[in-house]
């Protein structure tokens, strides 16, 4: 059964970093593509970024290129996203998830971006 934890978010102010984590456990990290999508106050899911298997290949929603770096640990089993220079837009639920529209995800972690 697929498990998918986010751990690292936070209160974080306008300019700061946060680097969220999420520990994948219930199938075969390395053979699948893996995403990250959030939801913001108020709003529906959104795709933020996506990392192929063996992260050679990412990409990125436009809000977030430059800012944002996703990675992942196949031998850890562990998907990261690296958010600098953060923006009060980027306040929201962060989650990984297994598929594109984050069907399968797990329970999140929030960012809040404020002073």
């Amino acid at each position: 059964q697929v498990q998918l934890v986010e751990s690292g978010g936070g209160l974080v102010q306008p300019g700061g970093s946060l680097r969220l984590s999420c520990a994948a456990s219930g199938f075969t990290f390395s053979s699948r593509w893996m995403y990250w999508v959030r939801q913001a106050p108020g709003k529906g899911l959104e795709g933020v970024s996506t990392i192929n298997t063996g992260g050679s290949r990412t990409s990125y929603a436009d809000s977030v290129k430059g800012r944002f770096t996703i990675s992942r640990d196949n031998a850890k089993n562990t998907l990261y996203l690296q958010m600098n220079s953060l923006q009060s837009k980027y306040t929201a639920v962060y989650y990984c998830a297994t598929d594109r529209v984050g069907t399968s995800r797990g329970q999140g972690t929030k960012v809040t971006v404020s002073s």
